[in-house]
């Protein structure tokens, strides 16, 4: 009897006719990317920032409402304002798509919004991989990640340590949970709720809640520009205060005043997720923070928004805080 590695679930023809397709945005058909860094020649002291992270259990989410197309945003946008927020320039990304079985049209419309999203962003995608893993991998269920490197001077590096006492806080709109949160948020909601229009929303919640993440990484160039950031904070898994308190100093504490919440956020809080723990899991409509001299508020107009400021701390119990001391 002949046993073909098919019958184990993977197609090789399926998966040699997607590599042709990625071919043909990526460039080449061979082992490794290849980036130039010439442009490394300008800098004195080059230090390379690197970062790697998925779009979690929003891709299940985005695969049931086949919206698909904000997948790519979703993760290279995330990878991006990691590393931008320690000032580095994004050089080069790459992907992992993994999957129960390998359907081209879906790969081709998830690898075109990964290259779309480069694109704008003038980052090259140098590679990835795209496999086929039925052993792993439930029918209809796929996994999105992404890496990224980039460069920054090393004395431009921004790391948190020049924050002081009376600096502000100043925080950037998230477009919604962004790539966080969504194991929690597909156990309070139904299928059926997805595809509900909702008023406050102005649209369906699966489309609110599939809007792709923001990249801050203009507003990062625009406000580091001023020479008055002292840290930035991309706000992820953990929350506003599981982000920020990594780049507050020992003997200070950030303290917060949050902004109404969006309504989308209200609608999941409503499901009965108490407020600590919707703090703990969400961005709760802050997407990114700076921590800057107090100066910016005088001499730069900015979208941001004040919303709090760095105070000494004697306990070092812990670096942020909200204005109910929760």
């Amino acid at each position: 009897m002949s046993v073909r590695y098919s019958d184990a679930g993977v197609d090789l023809g399926v998966a040699e006719e997607i590599a042709a397709r990625i071919k043909e945005r990526v460039g080449n058909g061979l082992f490794g990317g290849f980036i130039p860094v010439s442009a490394l020649k300008t800098y004195t002291s080059p230090v390379l920032v690197s970062s790697i992270d998925g779009v979690g259990t929003k891709v299940r989410l985005a695969a049931q409402l086949d919206l698909l197309d904000g997948l790519g945003a979703d993760i290279v946008h995330h990878c991006v304002n990691d590393i931008a927020v320690h000032g580095a320039q994004p050089l080069f990304f790459l992907d992992y798509l993994a999957c129960h079985r390998l359907e081209p049209p879906m790969v081709d419309r998830i690898v075109a919004s990964i290259a779309s999203a480069c694109e704008a962003l003038e980052i090259r995608l140098a590679g990835g991989e795209t496999a086929e893993m039925p052993l792993v991998y439930a029918p209809d269920h796929f996994d999105l990640a992404g890496a990224i490197v980039g460069v920054v001077e090393e004395h431009d590096i921004i790391d948190g340590s020049s924050i002081r006492a009376g600096d502000v806080v100043l925080g950037l709109p998230s477009s919604g949970p962004h790539t966080n949160g969504f194991s929690l948020v597909q156990a309070l909601f139904s299928d059926q709720e997805y595809t509900r229009y909702e008023p406050s929303l102005r649209t369906t919640l699966g489309e609110a809640l599939l809007e792709p993440h923001r990249c801050y990484l203009p507003h990062m160039r625009t406000l580091v520009a001023t020479g008055q950031v002292h840290g930035l904070a991309h706000i992820t898994g953990g929350g506003i205060a599981g982000n920020l308190s990594r780049i507050i100093p020992s003997g200070l504490e950030a303290r917060i005043d949050l902004p109404t919440l969006p309504p989308l956020f209200d609608l999941i809080q409503a499901r009965g997720v108490e407020p600590a723990e919707m703090r703990r899991v969400f961005n709760l409509g802050i997407g990114l923070i700076a921590v800057c001299d107090p100066q910016v508020l005088t001499t730069f107009h900015t979208p941001f928004e004040l919303i709090g400021e760095v105070q000494p701390d004697s306990t070092d119990q812990r670096r942020v805080s909200f204005r109910d001391r929760s």
